[in-house]
């Protein structure tokens, strides 16, 4: 084997992280070691050594594309749905061994959390309304927009409703934690502490300026519901710097989402569909 060949070997290992013990409560980290492998990089392995944030951003990035497909009649809207739950879920799997610890899950945990995080979001949610209604703003900017409930099965088949009921319901407890946590609590709460040397930065370092900076940053994501965004924001990240394990947040958000949509079937509360 060639001198060039060697250093190219050597190269791809170096972004390939070390799986550390799930059981340790120390901070996770994207610290590497290089192994040695014969073979040739992909241009996955390409792609990670330009460009390391793809690993935890990549996932959500490909989901976030795919909503744009959401221009479809509403007969029809199960297709996007499928579509970018599937693309997000690629994107995993294509990074999957790039991809840091992930920790334990705590499902006891995940489950009591997920639930106190869904009530959480209804109650808040309607709270936040009723106190922008009595105090007379309500629609007078944006901020104090009210979302209109809109019931999903208007005009629709039974068929289609629930077929698109089952895919988002599927879509939102499986896929979009899994890209969301990554995201968020993988790389944002990092890269708010150091952007350019974000991977140097163990995951679970707590500092003021990225627990809060990041629930703050979450209202992009959730516009309609930016109160109570943030709140839950901040109780994700307080449980991710607690348990420093990303698959316990991916399983509280999973949980967080189920118990939502099993409260909007249930009581047809369709402002949160």
């Amino acid at each position: 084997m060639g001198n060039g060949a060697a250093a190219e070997i050597r190269s791809v290992e170096r972004i390939r992280p070390v799986r550390c013990d799930q059981n340790s409560r120390g901070p996770m980290s994207d610290n590497v070691q290089p192994t040695v492998s014969a073979a040739a990089p992909t241009w996955v392995d390409r792609l990670v050594r330009a460009q390391p944030e793809v690993v935890l951003m990549g996932p959500f990035m490909v989901y976030l594309l795919l909503l744009g497909l959401d221009r479809f009649p509403e007969s029809l809207r199960a297709i996007p749905i499928a579509i970018r739950g599937v693309g997000g879920l690629w994107a995993v799997w294509v990074l999957r061994k790039y991809l840091p610890p992930l920790g334990r899950p705590h499902l006891p945990l995940a489950v009591v959390f997920g639930c106190i995080a869904a009530a959480g979001w209804v109650a808040g949610q309607h709270l936040f309304n009723s106190a922008v209604t009595h105090a007379g703003v309500a629609g007078k900017w944006y901020i104090f927009d009210l979302v209109e409930p809109v019931d999903p099965r208007t005009g629709i088949s039974p068929g289609a409703w629930w077929s698109q009921a089952v895919l988002r319901i599927t879509v939102a407890v499986i896929i979009v934690p899994i890209v969301e946590e990554l995201f968020w609590r993988g790389f944002m709460l990092r890269a708010f502490i150091d952007w350019h040397r974000w991977d140097r930065v163990p995951m679970g370092t707590f500092t003021w300026f990225s627990f809060l900076g990041t629930s703050l940053l979450s209202v992009a994501q959730h516009p309609s519901n930016w109160a109570v965004s943030i709140f839950c924001w901040m109780l994700f990240n307080a449980l991710f710097y607690w348990k420093r394990s990303l698959l316990f947040l991916i399983l509280v958000h999973g949980v967080t989402n189920l118990a939502l949509y099993v409260y909007v079937i249930a009581w047809g509360d369709w402002i949160f569909w």
